[in-house]
């Protein structure tokens, strides 16, 4: 097939390169020159394992191109995929503004029928409103037919969980459109779910919600198992055995950040509210997390109510492990609440450090290395479960801090393995371990 995929953003970009590792002849547009000329070099300008190397083979072999310009991007194409962002908006709804952007450019351009395929996350009934936008511009005798296929890839992870996903979800009013996306699909050899095209884009928001639901829910039994002397990863372990409710999204921590859980969980919500229909469930989830995305700065400021004076060591800044991306990480309220408190912070990240000096404060100093940051430090704060954290020795803070005082916001190591160290160390939903 000949495909065009509008938007080179995690989802644009994962969906038409690994579109073209299958076999089809992909054309990515971006408005953004400079990074469409950055992607023609063979190099992401995302941090994404396993993209890099997949850009510059299917550039090298023909099946890939990126441009800025949608005439040439769309001239002769079977399927237009439409990957652009949905920012959450003030009231907490998806902002279309980018998706009607797009959807103006391909009625202005577009010279043949066409299947357009929305990836980007969109409330119920946008699919609907995406194609009445497209043909009240078209040229006259131009056929349009849509059809929603959701991501549910996980930054860090996208490339494998393109080709080792669960199931691909395709939703259309059309049954051609819906052969058609399929036989696209088909290479990737996973289950594909049909449906019509409302049930496609609440599948979508209904699973992420879903597991936002689990990570609060798991952080509250942490809160409250540390008030009654539980240990919230036995607690977890047991509650996972169980087939109806699995083990995975039972870590307890310092809440989701990134920028699909929170967006699409209060989108969910203003999509409710859109019809008459309240979801106080939902509405907690949200609260709960935003409640918790402090807890690890809170522990701190209890156990030193004045940070002046203090070097506080602060390991991991990306909202999750294998990705650079900063948005709505929880190191930014950390950081910020500490600083108020006084306290002088040395930040250290594999790879989020360049993403995180444009939202973070000026004020915090980053380092090459975890040796670094921990130096002569008072106290220590993991953030992110990178493996390079989890892996370093605990050892090594008592060699290298002033003293070992370790808050855990990720649970990166068990209790037993800090029982036989002489780290004082605080995390979630557990026993503080070697309290002096």
């Amino acid at each position: 097939m000949k495909i065009a995929v509008i938007g080179t953003g995690y989802v644009g970009l994962v969906t038409g390169v690994t579109l073209a590792e299958i076999g089809h002849q992909v054309t990515c547009i971006d408005v953004d020159k400079e990074k469409v000329e950055t992607l023609n070099k063979g190099i992401s300008p995302i941090y994404e394992e396993g993209l890099t190397e997949l850009i510059q083979k299917n550039l090298d072999g023909g099946n890939l191109a990126f441009t800025s310009s949608y005439q040439q991007g769309l001239q002769g194409k079977d399927i237009v995929y439409l990957a652009v962002g949905t920012p959450q908006g003030e009231d907490g709804s998806a902002d279309l503004t980018y998706i009607h952007k797009a959807c103006d450019s391909i009625a202005e351009t577009l010279q043949n029928d066409v299947i357009m395929v929305t990836k980007s996350t969109v409330p119920v009934g946008t699919n609907s409103h995406i194609k009445n936008r497209i043909e009240d511009k078209l040229a006259a005798g131009i056929k349009v037919e849509i059809v929603s296929n959701p991501e549910f890839l996980r930054q860090g992870s996208a490339v494998y969980d393109t080709f080792n996903g669960d199931r691909i979800v395709i939703g259309s009013d059309s049954p051609e459109a819906l052969r058609a996306i399929a036989e696209v699909n088909a290479p990737f050899n996973l289950p594909i779910v049909q449906t019509d095209l409302k049930s496609a884009e609440m599948i979508k928001y209904a699973s992420n919600a879903f597991l936002a639901t689990k990570i609060s829910f798991i952080n509250e039994i942490a809160n409250l198992s540390e008030r009654v002397g539980a240990n919230v990863d036995l607690v977890a372990d047991g509650m996972g055995m169980d087939k109806r409710i699995g083990r995975a999204f039972l870590n307890a921590g310092a809440g989701f950040g990134g920028s699909c859980f929170p967006k699409d969980t209060n989108a969910l919500i203003s999509i409710g509210k859109e019809v008459d229909y309240t979801m106080p469930l939902l509405e907690s989830v949200i609260n709960v997390n935003n409640k918790q995305r402090g807890i690890i700065a809170e522990k701190v400021i209890e156990q030193y109510p004045d940070l002046s004076g203090k070097q506080v060591a602060v390991l991991g800044l990306a909202f999750k492990p294998n990705t650079d991306d900063m948005r709505d990480a929880p190191s930014i309220h950390i950081t910020e609440r500490l600083l108020e408190k006084g306290a002088t912070l040395r930040a250290y990240d594999p790879v989020a450090m360049d993403n995180a000096k444009k939202v973070l404060s000026n004020k915090i100093e980053y380092v090459k290395d975890i040796e670094s940051a921990i130096t002569e430090a008072d106290l220590a704060i993991i953030l992110t479960e990178w493996d390079v954290i989890k892996e370093f020795p605990l050892s090594a803070y008592k060699k290298y801090m002033k003293n070992a005082v370790l808050f855990d916001g990720r649970n990166c190591f068990t209790i037993d393995q800090v029982a036989g160290t002489d780290v004082e160390y605080h995390s979630i939903g557990r026993p503080v371990e070697n309290d002096a």
